[in-house]
């Protein structure tokens, strides 16, 4: 499969991407977006993604993000970029439904397949290395190769993580070819942090707590200390990655409150825990050593509940 064939005879395109959405996920519907803009100039393309975060603002075609949602069209085709599950698309789904096809890219493995045509790489780093080996290398351009290595960046934990394949050094070897700012958009999209980052950032590390016989690390913030410290949950990631550092804990848990008795769960892990297993039994998913998940009950049930299931698998 290939976007160009997906395109043929296609006069609008939808691109959605997932609920909250990071720097793989603005990343990779960018890249697709300035793609299509460049090669495709008489589709009409929309691009729906809730507001992200204004680190990612240098990216070409952030100003054209729809975070309301408002559109009249019915979509020849919508594209779902990074979405592990039809649900993570949010306020999208309206256009789903009524899309003449639907197309699923993504790098879960917890991904069920749900649109029409999937193509879903469980071993990729990110949707933008997928999404890259679809598009005609011949026809990106530095914008597009930004987008797509701002996205690989952020998923690959600036190249660290287990999911860094000899096959995304490659592709982000090609990105550089364009003569990119590779430093600027490693430090503004992985590491820039506002002062009010910073503060919550430590807060959540002062109040973590050990747990499993001390192998397992977790924290959590509630609604009332983002209002507090003056931020959004869009400010509380990376706060997982660093917990999950902790000199010999096996594995790390963070949830951020998102609503009355509603946490966001995120499971990090090194080598020895498979974080998808226990995130698939709250009807998450995601990676091996990344997954997260959405819990109802309050802070101790959620927090008690995953220990336990951790416990299990220890």
């Amino acid at each position: 499969m290939k976007i160009d064939e997906l395109l043929a005879g296609k006069k609008t395109l939808a691109i959605t991407g997932h609920v909250r959405p990071d720097g793989d996920c603005v990343g990779s519907n960018l890249a697709l977006y300035g793609y299509v803009k460049k090669n495709f100039p008489d589709i009409r393309v929309d691009v729906f993604l809730e507001k992200p975060t204004e680190k990612l603002a240098f990216i070409r075609g952030f100003d054209k993000i729809n975070s309301d949602y408002v559109s009249d069209a019915v979509y020849d085709i919508m594209i779902c970029l990074d979405s592990a599950s039809r649900e993570r698309i949010g306020k999208a789904n309206r256009f789903f439904k009524k899309a003449a096809l639907t197309v699923n890219i993504d790098h879960h493995v917890s991904n069920p397949e749900y649109a029409d045509i999937n193509h879903v790489e469980g071993d990729s780093s990110s949707a933008c290395e997928v999404l890259y080996g679809l598009l005609d290398p011949g026809k990106i351009d530095r914008d597009i190769a930004i987008a797509l290595y701002t996205g690989i960046v952020y998923d690959t934990g600036v190249f660290k993580y287990p999911s860094t394949s000899p096959d995304t050094m490659r592709i982000a070897a090609s990105l550089m070819e364009f003569g990119i700012p590779t430093n600027f958009i490693i430090d503004s999209s992985f590491y820039a942090k506002s002062y009010d980052e910073n503060r919550i950032f430590g807060y959540a590390l002062t109040k973590s707590r050990l747990a499993c016989s001390d192998r397992v690390i977790y924290s959590s913030i509630t609604k009332k200390e983002l209002q507090e410290f003056g931020v959004s949950s869009r400010e509380l990631e990376g706060i997982v990655s660093q917990l999950r550092l902790t000199l010999d804990t096996l594995c790390a848990v963070f949830l951020s409150e998102t609503g009355p008795d509603e946490y966001k769960v995120s499971l990090r892990s090194g080598d020895e825990i498979d974080v998808n297993v226990i995130a698939s039994k709250f009807g998450g998913g995601g990676h091996t050593r990344a997954a997260g998940a959405t819990l109802k009950g309050t802070l101790d049930e959620c927090m008690q509940a995953l220990l336990d299931e951790i416990e299990k698998v220890i």
